[in-house]
């Protein structure tokens, strides 16, 4: 196999992986946030304030998105959540928690493209 047709292949899996990542994980257009259950009460009481970028591009757990809260609650005029917090609490940490691995697996050896001669 040359390394057009190594590319090529990898191009096609490349675009397949990013397709089912796609359907999998829809984004809501209006946030730009995962639309799964809990979307509408983070936006509506996260969104009020900041950006969607700023929960997107975080990671955190369970506990520290609750310390950010209260942080909010006590010096940035966040209101009480009542019935919302453990609702937006399972959100943030279902789709915006730690992540386990931050890079991709490497390549399998038998998928990279072979040296030529």
């Amino acid at each position: 196999m040359n390394r057009l047709t190594s590319a090529l292949m990898l191009s096609v899996l490349c675009i397949t992986s990013l397709a089912t990542l796609a359907n999998e994980h829809k984004l809501n257009p209006a946030t730009g946030l995962i639309d799964a259950t809990g979307h509408n009460m983070v936006a509506a009481h996260c969104t009020a304030c900041h950006s969607a970028k700023l929960i997107s591009q975080n990671q955190m757990s369970r506990e520290r998105w609750l310390e950010t809260i209260r942080w909010m609650q006590s010096t940035q005029k966040l209101w009480p959540l009542g019935d919302a917090e453990p609702v937006i609490l399972d959100y943030l940490t279902t789709w915006y928690g730690p992540k386990t691995q931050s890079r991709r697996a490497p390549i399998p050896a038998h998928l990279m493209p072979k040296e030529s001669d």
